[in-house]
Order: structure tokens, then C-alpha cells, then sequence
């Protein structure tokens, strides 16, 4: 029998935790509640969640503060929860990390089915090595791996975000081909996916950030289409 998904919820209002709860192990989740941001970094390591379900308003340690922390070190699943709605507190989780953001008021359904969306996009690395054939892409000073979700850039390992890699290894994979913003939006956060195309414009500032232009190679913005890994002859 398949052990359950484990979801850290991480809010101070313990009524709003309580109800999350009983959401997601009415889903056969199993569940851990954690108040502040203080808690949650040492519930990631001693629960090791499949998911965390994040608010941003915490005492201490804010859900931004925390969700930076997690991404250090660990690529699990991150959905932020804020009454919040401007688009820049969105951007910003999106920045830091987050794979998506929610605003409070939420339907349940639409919690839950966003959570299992998220999961369904994730692919840890695998503990063991598969034998079907390695999917990977190399460039001057760029190694993308999609089978051991590895970047090297450089010589220098990447600590990269599976969605981060997913979207570079898609676009390289692909040398000078043109992807619109709605194709890269369902090829990597699938076509349940509830958001829009901004989220494609957020990671791909993430992965600039991290991997500069190459005399060789760069990821190019089509300006109103969306972009393509190019590549100099």
C-alpha cells in the first residue's frame, strides 16, 4: 500500500489550519500544522513534506523569510496563502520560489485541486538511476539534466527548482526554436494549471539570474510571442 502525501500547513490562524486540515485527509493526505515561520524550518526536516502549504503573514519569521529559507537546500513543493492580492506580493512568492499563490478567501476544492496539481508537476530526483535512456543537454560551459535534475554552468553546480530546469532543459532542448508563453505555460505547469502566462515571464528571470548570456548561447525574448534558447553558429 502506497504511503501517503504529507502537507505541512504553516499559518498562525490555527482555526484556517485546522479547516486546510481536515480538507486535505479527507483527500488522504496526512497533515502537520505548524503557527509560525520559527516551526516550519525544522518541520521540513523532520516531516519532509510533499507539499507546504505557506502563509505569508507570520509571526517572526515571515512566509517570504521562509519560503527563501526552504529553497536553499530543498526543491519541495511551495503554495503561498495571503489575503494579500496585489500582483507584486504574487510576483515576489514567485520570485523566491514558490510554484504558486493563493489568495485568501479560497475554495476548498480549488485548494485542494491545486495542491494535487503541483504534485502531479513535481519529479524528485530519482533515488535510483532508471535505465531508460539519460535525457540531457549540453552547450559550451552549460550541462542541463533532466534525468538527475542537475544543472552545471561553468563547471559550477546550479541549484535550480525542478520547474526552473524543466522550462530551461524544454527551451534547450530546442536550439533556436520559438515557443509561444501559452505553449511553455502548458508544457511545463500542465493544462489544469491555474494562472497565467506571467508565471512563464517570472521563471525565466529566475534562470537569467542564475545563467547569464553565453558568447555561444542565451535565452532570447521574442517581444509579444515569447522566447526560444539561441544559439550562435
Amino acid at each position: 500500500m502506497a504511503s501517503k502525501q504529507r502537507v505541512l500547513i504553516v499559518d498562525d490562524d490555527n482555526n484556517i489550519a485546522e479547516l486546510i486540515s481536515l480538507y486535505f485527509t479527507k483527500e488522504c493526505f496526512e497533515t502537520m500544522i505548524v503557527n509560525d515561520g520559527e516551526s516550519a524550518l525544522p518541520a521540513v526536516e523532520s516531516f519532509h513534506p510533499n507539499l507546504i502549504l505557506l502563509d505569508l503573514m507570520l509571526p517572526g519569521i515571515d512566509g517570504y523569510q521562509v519560503c527563501r529559507e526552504v529553497r536553499t537546500n530543498n526543491s519541495v513543493p511551495i503554495i503561498m496563502l495571503s489575503a494579500k492580492g496585489e500582483v507584486f506580493d504574487k510576483v515576489l512568492g514567485l520570485e523566491l520560489g514558490a510554484d504558486d499563490y493563493i489568495e485568501k478567501p479560497f475554495d476548498s476544492k480549488e485548494l485542494v485541486a491545486r495542491a494535487k496539481a503541483v504534485l502531479r508537476r513535481y519529479k524528485p530526483t530519482p533515488a535510483v538511476k532508471e535505465t531508460s535512456e539519460e535525457k540531457a543537454v549540453e552547450y559550451t560551459d552549460l550541462s542541463i539534466n533532466l534525468t538527475t535534475y542537475s544543472v552545471l554552468y561553468k563547471g559550477e553546480v546550479v541549484d535550480m527548482p525542478p520547474k526552473e530546469l524543466e522550462l530551461l532543459y524544454f527551451l534547450a532542448a530546442s536550439p533556436n526554436h520559438v515557443y509561444t508563453r501559452e505553449q511553455l505555460l502548458d508544457q511545463i505547469w500542465g493544462y489544469d494549471y491555474i494562472g497565467d502566462t506571467r508565471t512563464v515571464d517570472v521563471h525565466i528571470k529566475r534562470i537569467r539570474e542564475k545563467i547569464k548570456d553565453h558568447a555561444n548561447w542565451k535565452i532570447s525574448t521574442i517581444w509579444s510571442i515569447g522566447y526560444k534558447f539561441e544559439v550562435r553558429n
